[in-house]
């Protein structure tokens, strides 16, 4: 699993190669817990773009990684006053967190870009209340681990539940473990942007382990290409 800064960007390098268009992040500490600092941040996003021009590059704000709202907001903050090329072109909220209101309106006034995570159909109702939401970059439809069946029946619930919300806006749907390939092959039949990497499954369609994100990466197009 890549940790630090140069293994992303050799990571991030290899997965545009192999025909990633977009990079989603999780900069760490020198200790390499997952990190909001803009340091660490700064240091992520500078040695993936110089690695990987002109392609976008955002990072997760989970809750998990800084459990304190306004430790969240101080971060976001942080990032605003960072350089172009040390800040990130999106941030992944999560719609159901605390902090995920302020954050993204703290975001969108700073010119960068929200992604917002929708993991229920409680949360697409509450994204349906939120203000501007075609100004979000996409509108992440994310499952949990599953059996391939309950996934992607939890999959059209959830995009059901989604339409009419933001409806300019773009949707990924992506799974985790056992729900991540289904719902890649379910992406592709939806005409729908996917996420795929060590992050979301460690092995590739066959079961067989992944060796890496372009692995993964290879194999979520091949899928994407055979289902449209």
């Amino acid at each position: 699993m890549p940790l630090r800064p140069a293994e992303l960007a050799a990571q991030a390098l290899a997965a545009v190669r192999a025909g990633a268009q977009a990079l989603h992040l999780h900069p760490r500490s020198a200790g390499g817990r997952e990190s909001l600092s803009a340091d660490d941040v700064a240091s992520a996003l500078r040695a993936v773009r110089a690695a990987c021009p002109g392609v976008p590059a955002g990072i997760s704000s989970g809750f998990w990684i800084l459990p304190d709202v306004e430790g969240q907001l101080a971060a976001a903050r942080a990032w605003l006053a960072l350089p172009p090329q040390a800040r990130p072109d999106y941030v992944s909220v999560n719609v159901h967190e605390p902090h995920a209101r302020a954050l993204a309106d703290l975001l969108l006034g700073g010119r960068i870009g929200v992604e917002a995570g929708v993991w229920t159909p409680e949360a697409a109702a509450q994204l349906r209340g939120w203000p501007g939401t075609d100004r979000l970059t996409r509108i992440l439809a994310e499952l949990p681990d599953g059996p391939e069946e309950a996934a992607l029946s939890q999959a059209d619930a959830l995009l059901a539940a989604l339409r009419g919300v933001a409806p300019g806006v773009p949707r990924l749907l992506h799974g985790l473990d056992r729900s991540a390939w289904p719902l890649v092959r379910r992406a592709a039949e939806r005409g729908l942007a996917t996420r795929a990497g060590l992050e979301d499954m460690l092995t590739l369609p066959d079961g067989r382990p992944a060796q890496d994100n372009a692995a993964i990466v290879e194999a979520a197009r091949a899928v994407l290409a055979s289902r449209r």
